[in-house]
């Protein structure tokens, strides 16, 4: 049987944007100057979303799989070597147990995560162990100051500049959040500038807002905006590390702000909620948000990525599950 479903398209590994010319829009205060979000009506909607109820049997095998396609898989901890990178490297290029995508006919089509997002001095770590693997997986590397941003600027640009030439393909960058709650916007646009410049054009820049510490959903937007402006190929709402991470009020107003700036712009920026997603539920939901503010365009590892660490384990649970019709013990699945 293979995992398909109506609305979905399972494994569209369409590549990432192309970058755009290096005039990229200038900072406009004009268009959020008068911006404030309406925090009822955005509330609604994230009760709409979270109300609804799932797909279900092969609809859910196949949105299921469709974001094991999308998932950053992440280590960040102090106690990472070596050897936790090549098993994490070594489970996005196999995600999910083979014996079970045989049993959907998925076995020979390429299912492998986004990318494997580490900390810089790890970066060569997951090159070697990657391509020891034969896998053309991507490595991310967080970097300036990360989680909190509040490093000296030349540092932080430093570190950008380190894992480019470890050669990192993505860059996720986090802000200084005082630039935020001080209303210090042209500053903000500054550094994030800086931060596209030392990626260089062939780097992707994911910049994280950290959203739990920017005080309104109104900053959220503004912020937005601002990194979009500045040349983000994604935006992210969290490190992972605050109280608060992911949210759906938090990610309305995000994809709002990429709806919006696309239609002003004709630039498609991408989407990466992260920290708090932990369930096949929470990932489903993700996607048919995504789905419903900006369209099937976006639910492509291009546009979309779903920043995780422990989520994956319980997406192979339910598709073990589908599979068996029994629910896995945890040494069914060892290397989750």
């Amino acid at each position: 049987m293979a995992a398909s479903g109506p609305g979905v398209v399972l494994l569209d590994r369409s590549p990432a944007p192309a970058k755009p010319p290096p005039s990229r829009p200038a900072l406009e205060l004009g268009w959020m100057g008068s911006v404030r979000v309406n925090q009822p009506a955005v509330l609604r909607r994230a009760g709409q979303v979270q109300a609804r109820r799932t797909v279900k049997q092969e609809w859910q095998a196949a949105w299921l799989l469709k974001a094991v396609t999308l998932m950053d898989l992440t280590t960040l901890s102090g106690d990472d070597t070596a050897a936790s990178v090549r098993r994490l490297c070594y489970k996005a290029k196999y995600p999910i147990r083979q014996d079970l995508l045989s049993a959907l006919d998925m076995h020979d089509k390429g299912v492998s995560a986004a990318a494997v997002c580490v900390f810089p001095a790890r970066v060569r770590d997951a090159l070697q162990a990657l391509r020891a693997a034969g896998c053309g997986v991507p490595v991310a590397s967080v970097a300036t100051g990360f989680p909190a941003g509040q490093t000296p600027l030349r540092t932080r640009l430093e570190e950008v500049r380190l894992a480019v030439e470890d050669g990192a393909a993505e860059v996720d960058v986090v802000i200084n959040r005082t630039l935020v709650l001080e209303g210090r916007w042209e500053a903000l646009y500054e550094e994030i500038r800086a931060f596209r410049q030392a990626c260089g054009e062939k780097v992707h820049l994911k910049t994280i807002l950290a959203t739990g510490e920017l005080g309104s959903l109104t900053n959220v937007y503004k912020a937005s905006m601002v990194a979009m402006m500045a040349g983000s190929d994604f935006i992210k709402t969290s490190t992972g590390k605050e109280t608060v991470n992911a949210t759906f009020p938090v990610a309305i107003v995000m994809l709002r702000a990429i709806r919006d700036f696309f239609w002003r712009t004709g630039r498609k920026v991408g989407f990466k909620p992260a920290g708090g997603i932990r369930s096949a539920r929470d990932a489903l939901a993700w996607l048919s948000l995504v789905k419903e503010e900006l369209g099937d365009a976006w639910l492509q590892p291009g546009l979309l990525r779903i920043g995780a660490s422990g989520l994956l384990l319980d997406i192979e649970r339910q598709i073990y599950h589908h599979v068996t019709g029994r629910y896995a013990a945890y040494h069914d699945l060892p290397m989750s």
